[in-house]
């Protein structure tokens, strides 16, 4: 049987050339076209030297593929994304210009109109994990954010149940890389080691994401979220600890760790651990470590969640997704274990 033949547009970034890295070992897939508004016309090796081995030109336009993923940021991504969907294109969108559902939420976290609102409800939410049997007939996946992986996946078991009230509170600590390559003053060196930092404590854009999603679990409840950010002195990972309040507040632990080993009982990437996870333990895999525990004291559930915001954040859920959508293994490509130290 062919191959499937896929495409990157905008390889230069974070995402992009951790797509590079993923694909080109796919067994499934033929890596056919990459491009980069930068770098066209320059070989990929030449760019990033430790992809070497992957002997491609970077082109300006994307080359007949069967699916396209877009590594663009948000607002340019759709407006490339639109032709392709015409001409019937897969298309794998790692930006966040069709995570939401509604268009007039693009103005107020995303600050453009969208320009394709009437493919936002084609579009479908591509964490596996909620969403796997809408993926096979989608043409449109929009792969979730990197700060909503990690919090959904850490609240979803609970939130589905019943277990804890409406009051939630995310608090994440994220490497140096969920901000892109494109160097600023807050990412520069001196300004990111030895240092942590809260930002957009007024609501992060990747705040209405994770709402809209667990509230598909809530059966009409509405959630009050508080969603803290902070960029701390790493490349890559992200640790999220999500906070609610139990309404039994004597559920015992043991209970709560059944209801999560159950919930995710099937899932080759969300492992429920025995002990608090750390970022080092997933960095480079498609893994999230997740650790629910109950705060007797306070009648609190407090869960903890790892992801590689490159990987299970971005480039590795989006593979996932694709792997899905084609009927292949979803673990193809993706096998790798996480690196260490």
């Amino acid at each position: 049987m062919a191959k499937v033949k896929v495409g990157i547009i905008n390889v230069t970034g974070y995402a992009g050339v951790e797509l590079a890295r993923l694909l080109y070992r796919h067994p499934e897939v033929e890596l056919a076209s990459i491009t980069g508004r930068s770098a066209a016309g320059e070989k990929l090796a030449n760019v990033f030297p430790h992809l070497a081995e992957i002997d491609f030109t970077i082109t300006a336009e994307i080359g007949e593929v069967d699916v396209a993923f877009s590594a663009m940021p948000h607002k340019a991504s759709a407006e490339a994304i639109m032709p392709l969907v015409e001409r019937g294109v897969k298309v794998i969108d790692i930006s966040a210009d069709f995570r939401l559902k509604d268009a007039g939420k693009y103005p107020q976290w995303y600050n453009f109109a969208h320009p394709a609102p009437q493919l936002l409800l084609k579009a479908v939410y591509g964490l596996p994990e909620l969403h796997r049997a809408e993926i096979p007939g989608a043409s449109i996946i929009a792969a979730p954010g990197c700060y909503p992986t990690g919090a959904i996946l850490a609240l979803a078991p609970a939130v589905r149940a019943g277990l804890i009230h409406p009051d939630i509170i995310i608090d994440s600590k994220s490497g140096v890389s969920g901000s892109g390559r494109a160097l600023t003053v807050s990412t520069h060196y001196a300004e990111a080691v030895d240092n942590v930092r809260a930002y957009s404590l007024g609501g992060h854009r990747h705040l209405p994401e994770m709402v809209q999603e667990l509230e598909l679990l809530t059966s009409g409840i509405a959630l009050a979220v508080t969603f803290v950010p902070h960029v701390v002195p790493m490349s890559r990972g992200i640790l999220s600890t999500c906070y609610g309040k139990l309404k039994d507040g004597n559920l015992a632990k043991e209970k709560v760790e059944e209801l999560y080993r159950s919930f995710y009982k099937d899932e080759p990437f969300v492992k429920v651990m025995d002990a608090p996870p750390e970022t080092k333990q997933v960095w480079g895999s498609n893994l999230c470590l997740v650790y629910p525990t109950v705060d007797s004291r306070t009648g609190r559930l407090v869960i903890i969640s790892c992801i590689d915001n490159l990987v299970k954040g971005a480039a590795g859920q989006a593979v996932q997704d694709m792997n899905i959508m084609f009927g292949f293994p979803e673990t193809a490509g993706l096998e790798a274990l996480p690196l260490y130290p």
